[in-house]
């Protein structure tokens, strides 16, 4: 049975729905729970099989999580850390490819091509399963940043090295490195060209349309437009998407209307929760399939070249930026920044979770390579789900662990802490500018008593603010005056209620009451949460 079915479409948002819940009450990140329940499930003999089919999940599922990413990442940020991201996305997933593909060569005696593709399959971290992981926790920005950077340009190197192997294996040809750096070079090129072309005719009809509904289908269907064009030409479609993404993120604010943006927060926070949460229960819920590959007699060599896959990923991951990090010294002054303790190096090369991208790439591996059944398609596929499955809910379960064991917990917390106090300075003087700005249009656009009215309000806005500001420098946390807000909203809500049902309000000035209850509920939760650490 096919995943289009709509039952197993329906069941799918189900699990994962109620797999959510287990998740919050156990204290377990959700992308390790639904990948152990997709795989417990897959073995159920009720359960029927769902086939995860690649170009599902590279054209349908993984650019709006691509885009997504783009977009709430900061350009600043991703370009103050390019450097590392580069190091990490380009340099880290061609040197883990080239590791694994010699060891497969020397150890399981594969042809080399062949062992290039198996490379090229595990050596991403992938784009969706570490930030799932790592958001849960107070981690320093920086670290989250170099992170979610790698993540979004990593499967781009990956997919495009991983092309080239399965060319060189269904053609007969010798994997040329030479040859493949060329390619390389001109696909990123023309992805980066494309990206920034659908990011500007995006945001350009966005504009054009000044329509909240048609600017968030415009919204929706951009990161498709990005990745399906290179994708059919060859390319990844990876580096157009978050070259997208990150283009509408710098220039969004002036094009975007807050009514887009504000229905835009909501929309795409459902999309990109029910996508990554079907993508790790489809995760899971190919083991059994998987495990039907496995030859007769042959768990003993998947289990060995399973066994040193994962060492050689892990260990060329730690190798790598603890080499690059300590050459980063040695740099002349003014190129980067000031390379990171190496507490925060440690965690990023220990978050190295492969995911759904590896899983997708390999299913898609052909079956026929010049008439004859692909190479050892079976033992990739086998020594990938288990890579999947190591690094994912192994260093997965261990990461919250560790940071608390590093400190980085307290590095996040004081970090956040700061990032608010610099939030609440800026609300401020964002109010001192509105209220000069009244005092030139009093008396010309509007009658004293609404002007004396808005800078009262808007005098003591700014009086809460100064006083979190002082709270925030003090160590204490504006939590409490959110919660005494919410609580007069609370009290506010139900004597409207009460109002309705005594007859004094029709229905609709109930939701228009509701609704702008709603929206400060929704303000004053997000202003609270917004750069308070998780853990």
């Amino acid at each position: 049975m096919l995943l289009p079915d709509l039952p197993i479409g329906f069941a799918l948002v189900a699990v994962t729905a109620a797999s959510a819940l287990a998740a919050r009450r156990l204290d377990v990140p959700l992308s390790i729970v639904l990948v152990l329940v997709g795989l417990l499930l897959s073995f159920m003999p009720f359960m029927p099989e769902v086939q995860l089919r690649p170009d599902l999940v590279l054209t349908l599922l993984l650019p709006p999580l691509l885009y997504s990413a783009g977009v709430g990442m900061s350009w600043r940020g991703f370009r103050a850390e390019l450097r590392p991201i580069l190091q990490l996305a380009v340099g880290l997933v061609v040197c883990t490819a080239a590791a694994v593909a010699f060891l497969a060569h020397a150890l399981l005696a594969l042809p080399l091509a062949v062992a290039f593709v198996l490379g090229a399959v595990v050596s991403p971290p992938d784009a969706v399963a570490p930030m799932a992981v790592a958001r849960r926790y107070a981690l320093p920005q920086r670290v989250l940043t170099i992170l979610e950077g790698e993540g979004l340009v990593n499967d781009a190197t990956a997919l495009i090295l991983f092309s080239l192997a399965v060319s060189a294996v269904v053609e007969g040809s010798q994997f040329s490195p030479a040859a493949a750096l060329g390619t390389f070079l001109l696909i990123v090129a023309g992805e980066i060209a494309w990206g920034l072309a659908i990011g500007w005719l995006g945001l350009a009809l966005r504009r054009w349309a000044r329509e909240t509904r048609v600017e968030m289908v415009i919204a929706l269907l951009t990161p498709f437009a990005a990745f399906w064009v290179p994708h059919a030409l060859g390319g990844s479609g990876v580096l157009a998407t978050v070259t997208a993404g990150l283009y509408v993120s710098w220039n969004g604010p002036r094009f975007i209307s807050p009514a887009t943006r504000l229905q835009g927060f909501f929309v795409w926070d459902m999309v990109v929760y029910v996508i990554e949460g079907v993508i790790f229960l489809l995760t899971g819920l190919q083991a059994r399939t998987i495990a039907e590959r496995m030859p007769p007699g042959g768990w003993q060599q998947v289990a060995i070249a399973s066994a040193a896959v994962c060492v050689v990923v892990i260990l060329v991951r730690f190798a790598w930026v603890f080499a690059n990090a300590w050459l980063a010294r040695f740099l002349p002054p003014g190129r980067g920044r000031a390379t990171p303790p190496w507490r925060q190096v440690f965690i990023i090369a220990f978050t190295g979770v492969r995911g759904v991208v590896s899983l997708a790439a390999a299913l898609s591996i052909p079956f026929m390579a010049g008439g004859s059944p692909f190479p050892h398609r079976d033992l990739v596929l086998l020594v990938t789900f288990v890579v999947i499955l190591v690094t994912l809910v192994g260093q997965g379960l261990s990461f919250g662990p560790l940071i608390r064991k590093l400190g980085l917990v307290d590095e996040g917390r004081k970090e956040a802490a700061e990032a608010k106090l610099h939030e609440v300075a800026a609300r401020v003087k964002g109010i001192d500018a509105a209220l000069a700005r009244l005092d030139k249009l009093e008396g010309v656009a509007t009658s004293p008593q609404t002007a004396n009215a808005l800078r009262r309000r808007n005098e003591d806005r700014r009086a809460y603010f100064v006083a979190a500001c002082e709270d925030i420098s003090e160590g204490n946390t504006v939590l409490s005056s959110t919660e005494l807000q919410l609580r007069f909203l609370e009290a506010e809500r139900a004597s409207i209620a009460d109002l309705y049902y005594q007859g004094e309000i029709d229905d609709d000035a109930r939701r228009r009451i509701e609704r702008e209850l709603d929206l400060e509920e929704a303000r004053l939760r997000h202003a609270a949460e917004s750069g308070a650490p998780r853990v």
